[in-house]
Parts: structure tokens; sequence; C-alpha cells
């Protein structure tokens, strides 16, 4: 009972200092007792679900890079230097990696929390405001996604596939990746009402996935299709883990970030506003 009594003491004295302050109607500062939460359902979850986002990559990776990539042969990469073929495809499957972590934390967890666990109208009744859930959520679906790309960064130093120092800077940006790709859909996901509109995010994520320069250049394409990938996340994603990768900085880099810094803010905006309208009337 005394430490019920200094929960409630905790979460009280957190609301005062909150009292007055700018967002104090949408977030307490507790959004770490949400991670908290994630941490210890982990404990209860099926690993083979959990790992089935990491594995995916990895699969392709070897049917893929070593499979057809023996047929291929080198490829040119963007400054025109000649790289193996799983060389080219890795940092997209690592790109892929991230966004698959994130998505599956932050849309199907999301969606049952939502509407069969009622979780967060329970959250939202104590102390908790929207912008806690929204970050303590999108925090636990980035780590998620960094976890996966951390494995997925192991497999390809043993398969001998990192050429360049500047590889290192593929974690952050991996994490990056991530926290756009969650931000944006728990968000999406607050709108879906059902299991088959569920299925709408496989739906659109096989085509961006296939299309996005995965496993060939966006330059095969006729121009008008070049510049709608162009506008896909994951293209953007994928251009960033590979400057990375092989090491080709330039400034186009930052116009990447810029676009998962513009997801992140909007995101987290959208997905505040959308929680409010939902459990906070």
């Amino acid at each position: 009972m005394s430490l019920i009594n200094a929960s409630v003491d905790s979460a009280i004295a957190i609301a005062e200092r909150r009292r007055n302050k700018l967002g104090s109607s949408v977030y307490s500062g507790r959004s770490s007792v949400v991670l908290e939460r994630g941490f210890m359902a982990l404990k209860t979850s099926n690993w083979i679900i959990v790992a089935s986002g990491f594995v995916e990559p990895v699969l392709y990776l070897l049917a893929f890079g070593f499979g057809i990539g023996q047929l291929v042969g080198a490829v040119s990469g963007s400054n025109g230097q000649q790289i193996s073929y799983a060389a080219f495809i890795a940092p997209a499957l690592l790109a892929t990696s991230a966004m698959n972590g994130a998505i599956y934390d932050s849309t199907w967890n999301v969606f049952f929390k939502m509407h069969f666990a009622k979780l967060y109208q329970t959250m939202l009744s104590t102390s908790l405001g929207p912008l806690d859930v929204a970050i303590g959520e999108i925090s636990w679906a980035l780590l998620r996604g960094l976890v996966y790309s951390l494995g997925f960064m192991t497999v390809m130093a043993a398969l001998g596939l990192i050429t360049s120092w500047w590889a290192i800077l593929a974690i952050p940006g991996a994490v990056l990746i991530a926290f756009g790709f969650a931000s944006v859909g728990m968000g999406i996901t607050s709108y879906l009402k059902n299991l088959h509109q569920m299925n709408w995010i496989n739906f659109f994520m096989l085509p961006m996935f296939l299309f996005s320069g995965t496993f060939y250049p966006l330059s095969i394409y006729p121009d008008w299709l070049q510049a709608f990938i162009q506008a896909w996340p994951l293209w953007h994603a994928i251009q960033l883990e590979r400057a990375f990768m092989l090491g080709n900085l330039s400034p186009e880099i930052f116009g990447h970030i810029l676009y998962f810094v513009a997801m992140i803010v909007l995101g987290l905006v959208f997905t505040t506003k959308r929680l409010t309208a939902l459990f906070m009337r």
C-alpha cells in the first residue's frame, strides 16, 4: 500500500509542477511510465512475432544479395564506384528493418490497445495526457526499430558489407527513420476501425518496399514515376542509409533528414490531437 501511495504522491507532485505551464492540458511529463509498461508487457510477448520484423530483411539480403547477386555481379554506386549487389541492397534493407520495427509497434500494437484492451482510455483517466501516451508509445516503437537495425548491422558486419567508417552514422539514421514512421503510423492507426482496414497498411507498405529503390536504381523508371516515388518516406530512408553505408556524403542528406524531422513533428501533433479528440471529450 505504501508503494501505491508513493506513486500517487509522485504523480500529484508532477501534475502540480506542470500546472499552468504550456501544454499542461496534454502533457504531464510522465511519458516514461508508458515506456515502462512496454518493457513489462514484452516479458509475456511471443518472441517469434517480435523477431519477425528483423528476420524478414535478413532473408531478403541472403536470397537477393548473395543469390541473385551472383547473377547480377557488380553495380555502380551513386558516385560511380563499383560495389557488390549485396552491398547495394543492404542499406535499403537496413532502412526497411527500421521501418518494420516502428510500423509494427505503432500500428498493430496500438490498434489492439485502442480497440480491444481499451488501454488508452485507462491511461488518460489518470494524470497522463495525450502527448504522454503518444511520446511513450512512439518511443517504444522507436526502440524496436533501433534493435532491429542494430541486429541487421551486426549481420552486415559479419558478411563483410560495411565498407566505410561513415557507416556508424547509419544507426542514428535508423533511429530517425523509425521515429518518423512511428509518429505517423500511430496517428493513422487512430482512424482505423477494424482488422480489415488494418490490412491497408500492408497494401501501402509492400509497393513502397518494392519500388523505392530497394533492389534497383530509381533511374530505370520513367520520369513521372520517379517523381512520385521520391515523395515516399522509404525512398528518403533508403537514400539516407545508402549514403551513410557507402560513405557517399552530400548536401542531399540534409534534405532526407529534414523530411523525417517534418514527419516526426507533424506525426506527434497529429497523434496528440487525435487522441485528445477520441478520449478527452
